[in-house]
C-alpha cells in the first residue's frame, strides 16, 4: 500500500502535504461557518463557493499550457505561497473582527485563480516525483488518502476551535500549515530537465490539447461523466451548513463531525484504492463509485437524524473519491507525457472549475425548495448518470487494451501464426 513513498521527493510531499491539507480543510469549513453565520443565506453560501472556483474554469486551459512548458517544481512552489499569503488575510481580518461577507469572496476568488495553476501542477508533477511508473495508481491513491485523511481531521478541528475561540484562528493555523509544504518542495532533489523550446504560439496548444481530449473516447467520457458528478452532486458540501444547523438542529460542531465523516468515508476509498495492484478494473470502479455517491446523496436528503447523516455521507465520500481517484489514474495513465499538463488542466475544470455552477444552482434551489430536496435530485442524477456510463463502458475497454497493452499493464496478444 505504501509503496510509492519509496520516492524520496513523493515522500517529502506526502509529509508536507499530510499537514498542510489539515488546515487547509479547517480553513474551508470555518469560511462556509463564517458566511453562513454573518448572513443565514443559502444562496451566499453558493455564491461564495462560486467565487473559490469560478477562476479554474477560465484560467485551467491557459495554465494546463503553461505547466507543460513551466517548471512544475517551482510552480508548485510559488502556489503554496500565495495561498498561504490568502489564509494569513483571511485570519488578518478575521482577528480583527473587521471582515464582511464581500472580503470573504474577494480572498477565495483570488485562491481559486492561484488553484487554477496549482492544481494542475500538482497532478502533473506527480510523475516526477515517483522514482517508478508501476507506482503511479499508488501515489495517486494515497493522495487521495493524504487528502482524506487531512478532511477526517481538518473539519472535527474546525469545529472545537470555532465553538471555542471563532474562525480566524482556523485561518491563522491553516497559514502557518503552508509552511511544511513549502519546506518539503525546497527539500527536495529535482532532476534538471531539458526545456523545450515553444515556438508556437499558446492559442494552438490550446487547441492542439482540446483536440486530445475529444478526439480520444476514453478520456471525454471519464471527464464528462466527472462534470456531470461536479455538476449535481459535488454541490452538496455547500450546503452541509444548512443540514448541521436548520435540519439537525446543531452548531459548528455539527458541521465538524458531518464533514468528518465525509472525510471517514473518503479516506477508507482512496486506501482501498492504494491497496489495489493494478489500474486494470477501474471502469467498473467508476460505476460503481457514482453510485454510492448518489445513494449516500439522497440518504442525506431523506435523514432527520444525526446519526443516519452520519453514515449517508459517509457513503457519499467513500463513493465521491474512488471515483475521482479512478478517473485521475487512468487520465495519469493513458496521457501522452507532453500534453499531460493540459489533460490534468481539464481534469481541474471538470472537477473543480465547473463546480461553482453546480454550487451556485444548489445554493439557489435550496432556497426555494429546501436543501434536502436539493441533494436528492443531485443523487438521483448522479444514479442516473452512472447507468450511462455502465452502456458507454465496452466501447472505452476497446480502446484502451491497446494502450495498456504498450505499457506493459496487460500482456501483448499471442503472435498470429504465418499462413
Amino acid at each position: 500500500m505504501w509503496r510509492a513513498l519509496r520516492s524520496r521527493n513523493y515522500r517529502l510531499f506526502f509529509e508536507g502535504q499530510s499537514i498542510s491539507l489539515i488546515g487547509t480543510w479547517m480553513t474551508r469549513v470555518a469560511t462556509s461557518w463564517l458566511v453562513y453565520r454573518l448572513t443565514n443565506s443559502a444562496f451566499l453560501l453558493g455564491l461564495t463557493s462560486f467565487a473559490s472556483q469560478i477562476p479554474i474554469l477560465f484560467l485551467a486551459p491557459f495554465a494546463g499550457v503553461w505547466v507543460d512548458r513551466w517548471n512544475r517544481h517551482r510552480t508548485l512552489v510559488v502556489t503554496q505561497i500565495l495561498s498561504m499569503l490568502e489564509s494569513f488575510a483571511l485570519a488578518a481580518l478575521a482577528l480583527s473582527h473587521r471582515i464582511t461577507v464581500l472580503e470573504i469572496i474577494l480572498l477565495v476568488l483570488f485562491q481559486g485563480c492561484v488553484n487554477a495553476f496549482d492544481m494542475p501542477a500538482r497532478q502533473a508533477f506527480v510523475v516526477q516525483m515517483i522514482e517508478s511508473r508501476e507506482d503511479l495508481g499508488n501515489a495517486i491513491a494515497l493522495n487521495s488518502s493524504m487528502v482524506n485523511g487531512a478532511r477526517l481531521i481538518g473539519p472535527a478541528t474546525a469545529g472545537i476551535i470555532i465553538a471555542a475561540v471563532g474562525e480566524g484562528y482556523c485561518f491563522l493555523i491553516d497559514g502557518v500549515s503552508y509552511i511544511a509544504v513549502i519546506a518539503s518542495l525546497l527539500a527536495m532533489r529535482v532532476p534538471t530537465r531539458t526545456a523545450k523550446r515553444h515556438d508556437t504560439l499558446i492559442a494552438a496548444e490550446l487547441r492542439e490539447g482540446w483536440r486530445y481530449v475529444r478526439d480520444s473516447d476514453p478520456i471525454r467520457s471519464v471527464l464528462m461523466f466527472l462534470v456531470l458528478i461536479s455538476l449535481v452532486g459535488m454541490p452538496y458540501t455547500t450546503l452541509m451548513p444548512i443540514f448541521a444547523r436548520s435540519i439537525l438542529g446543531g452548531g459548528a460542531h455539527t458541521l465538524g463531525f458531518l464533514m468528518a465523516a465525509v472525510g471517514l468515508g473518503a479516506l477508507s476509498g482512496a486506501v482501498t484504492l492504494a491497496m489495489r495492484p493494478s489500474v486494470l478494473g477501474l471502469g467498473r470502479i467508476i460505476v460503481i463509485s457514482a453510485s454510492l455517491f448518489g445513494v449516500g446523496l439522497i440518504g442525506l436528503g431523506i435523514s432527520r437524524e444525526l446519526w443516519l447523516s452520519l453514515v449517508a455521507v459517509a457513503v457519499a465520500g467513500f463513493g465521491m473519491m474512488r471515483h475521482m481517484a479512478s478517473t485521475n489514474t487512468i487520465l495519469q495513465t493513458i496521457v501522452e507525457e507532453d500534453k499531460r499538463g493540459r489533460v490534468m488542466a481539464y481534469y481541474s475544470m471538470a472537477m473543480q472549475g465547473l463546480a461553482p455552477f453546480g454550487s451556485l444552482a444548489a445554493g439557489t434551489l435550496a432556497a426555494r425548495f429546501g436543501a434536502p430536496w436539493t441533494v436528492i435530485s443531485g443523487g438521483a442524477l448522479c444514479l442516473a448518470g452512472a447507468a450511462v456510463f455502465t452502456i458507454h463502458l465496452p466501447q472505452m475497454r476497446r480502446v484502451m487494451r491497446p494502450i495498456y497493452r504498450e505499457l506493459g499493464i496487460l500482456p501483448p496478444l499471442p503472435a498470429t501464426p504465418e499462413t
